[in-house]
């Protein structure tokens, strides 16, 4: 029940309980106590929490698909925009075909030129100025 519980909601932390579960389980077919079971599955069970728990903060989350590069090459590339609408939107050409673009949130509209594309949401592409490196 508690797999079945965990692929419903999708935390890893219920598997982390049903393995507590098994090996209480696994205590039982042993011939050990009732209080032998529960502390293996208890042991157990905060072990594998506490694992996962630590893992978890030693690996920070990873970016959103859509903002990506993992994920998608083209975050990160450079485009030419030659004029913005009014609304902070225009078509370019990118890859020998016509993109639909806007500014990231933040990005001040300018009169044109260079853009990084830094996210792509459906088949628009979101763009922030080029920012000159830093030595």
């Amino acid at each position: 029940m508690l797999v079945a519980a965990e692929l419903a909601t999708g935390t890893f932390y219920l598997l982390m309980v049903a393995l507590g579960a098994g090996a209480g389980a696994v205590a039982a077919h042993t011939g050990m106590s009732a209080t032998g079971q529960m502390v293996a599955a208890a042991v157990v069970g905060l072990a594998t929490t506490g694992a996962w728990h630590w893992r978890r903060l030693r690996h920070p989350p990873v970016a959103p698909a859509e903002f990506n590069r993992d994920v998608n090459l083209d975050i990160g590339q450079q485009l030419h925009v030659p004029l913005w609408q009014a609304d902070g939107t225009a078509r370019v050409s990118y890859r020998g075909a016509q993109w639909s673009v806007r500014l990231a949130k933040g990005a001040v509209p300018t009169a044109g030129g260079d853009f990084q594309i830094v996210a792509i949401q459906g088949s628009e592409l979101l763009l922030a100025p080029v920012t000159a490196p830093t030595d």
